[in-house]
């Protein structure tokens, strides 16, 4: 059994589309049911409208609170059509079915990001009735259609064209589990809100329980291994310039360490303001460099660093790819480009390399939006704050009898802004527009300062160290001065800190504290 429809209640927040959907409507004799402003708006533009308090028999009341909470509507809405004491009920107390019911919410995230909104505006714009009868449709899927999004208006008008009039099953049962989705994603935006807001309106950072709702953008081959199964998800309505928001543009699919190394490259050259490359390879950058204005010349400063653990990385640019930089990326294998744009003759040289995944993130939007970042654990959730935070290393506080020159000022600002993405123990070596080595992940800091001189493909003499967390003990800096460090950049905070002053002063080092740890797990 399809479900024809015959009558229609509209009440929309979002009036795009709607005059246009409700004229189709009427040229399969559907009557129209509404409320407010669509009804007017419909009314207009020469559509026949009943009002729901003409047909309740009615007033609304209450400032708007009350006027679809209605036995007639509900009851119409959630008769089950082959089910005679169902229709017995609405034959007896007069109540004709409603066979679709198009609703859209306005978002109650966007009521509360307001400047100024209080919580009493917050709590009126709550909805009550336009849930209400969204989950009595969808419950009801078999018999009646729910339309909660414009972009359907015109999938459901082919169908009726198609169908005499009806929807199909397949389409209720989709357009049901939809309407659930955006209930669930409408009620856990407001219970987040009051979970962080008490009536005396003091937020706090974190509710008391948290909803999230995010949208499968694709299923993936496989996890981090090929034995476990994977999808990617992105938040709905993301106005974040990331690889959610990317648009693939080449190459074959992209894997779950794809998109991980990918995040992590294209979160490493946004931190730039000039021209850069950053080169990713298992999370952690294995090249990175800045130019002047050409993209080229960083990324061959960036292939400098290491080139052979580039070999099938992760490069990403915070500038459109042009010619001369496709030219040099054409030459090693790579799985993933990464940048704001490619021009024509990028493209084309690229075209070759078929299975390299071209990714171009939309440029208009803003990188390092505040928000939240989650880690899955066993049994909960760790929830904190992006490390969004660009510090300024010139007003560190300078802790040696050297203070840095200004070349050196220059290089532990390229240093202090690629070891942030460094996994941790992290430890860099850079000169002031080019990744030198790399210490990442190590229990010990003395041995990822170790490992980063080892790893160094690139003179270390004159060079500056970047640390993630401050030093326990003075080797790491004696270590350092071996390898032809002349300054550090740290946090501090260690008990041992006139420790490492002490070796820095011994051996000429400039030493500046940032105050602010960078970990990152």
């Amino acid at each position: 059994m399809e479900n024809k429809i015959k009558r229609a209640l509209i009440s929309v927040t979002d009036k795009k589309g709607i005059v246009e959907f409700a004229s189709e409507l009427e040229k399969f004799n559907v009557e129209i049911l509404s409320t407010g402003g669509t009804a007017s708006q419909l009314r207009e533009n020469g559509i026949s409208v009943i009002d729901v308090s003409d047909y309740t028999g009615f007033p609304e009341m209450m400032d708007g609170r009350l006027k679809t909470l209605h036995p007639k509507i509900h009851g119409g809405i959630l008769a089950v059509r082959d089910n005679a004491q169902h229709m017995g009920a609405l034959k007896k107390h007069e109540m004709g079915t409603i066979d679709m019911v198009v609703i859209n919410l306005y978002r109650f995230e966007d009521t509360v990001a307001r400047e100024g909104c209080t919580l009493e505006e917050a709590v009126e714009n709550i909805d009550i009735g336009g849930p209400t009868m969204l989950r009595a449709a969808a419950k009801n899927w078999p018999y009646v259609t729910v339309v909660t999004d414009p972009a359907d208006y015109g999938l459901i008008i082919k169908e009726m064209n198609n169908r005499g009039g009806a929807v199909s099953r397949n389409t209720n049962y989709s357009m049901a589990a939809k309407t659930f989705q955006l209930t669930a994603r409408y009620d856990g935006a407001i219970s987040n809100y009051l979970g962080r807001t008490g009536p005396d309106e003091r937020m706090r950072d974190f509710p008391d329980t948290l909803t999230l709702q995010f949208e499968k953008a694709q299923n993936l081959r496989y996890g981090e291994n090929p034995h476990q199964k994977a999808a990617f998800y992105r938040e709905g309505d993301l106005s974040l310039s990331s690889i959610a928001t990317a648009r693939q543009i080449q190459g074959k699919e992209l894997s779950y360490n794809n998109i991980m190394d990918s995040d992590a490259a294209w979160q490493a050259v946004s931190d730039f303001k000039l021209p850069a490359a950053v080169i990713m390879k298992h999370a952690n950058p294995c090249g990175a460099a800045t130019a002047g204005e050409n993209l080229r010349d960083a990324y061959v400063k960036a292939m400098e660093t290491d080139p052979v653990s580039a070999f099938g990385g992760i490069v990403s640019f915070n500038r459109p790819v042009d010619g001369k930089t496709a030219e040099e990326l054409a030459k090693i294998f790579l799985e993933v480009i990464i940048a704001p744009g490619f021009e024509p003759e990028a493209r084309e040289l690229l075209a070759d390399r078929k299975n390299v995944r071209l990714l171009e993130i939309p440029s208009s939007m803003d990188s390092k939006s505040p928000g939240l970042d989650f880690r899955r654990v066993a049994g909960g959730l760790l929830v904190q704050e992006r490390d969004a935070v660009i510090d300024d290393v010139r007003s560190a506080q300078v802790v040696t009898k050297r203070a840095p020159t200004d070349e050196e000022y220059q290089a532990l600002d390229f240093a202090w802004k690629v070891v942030k993405h460094v996994k941790s123990n992290a430890i860099v070596f850079a000169a002031k527009d080019q990744l030198v080595g790399v210490g990442a992940g190590q229990m010990s800091r003395v041995d990822s300062v170790e490992i980063a001189r080892m790893k160094a493909q690139l003179p270390t003499a004159g060079t500056v160290l970047a640390s993630d967390a401050f030093f326990p003990f003075r080797d790491g800096i004696d270590m350092a001065a071996k390898a032809g460090v002349t300054a550090i950049v740290q946090p501090g905070g260690s008990i041992r800190d006139e420790d490492a002053i002490k070796a820095a002063d011994e051996h000429g080092i400039a030493m500046v504290f940032t105050g602010r740890r960078h970990f990152k797990h």
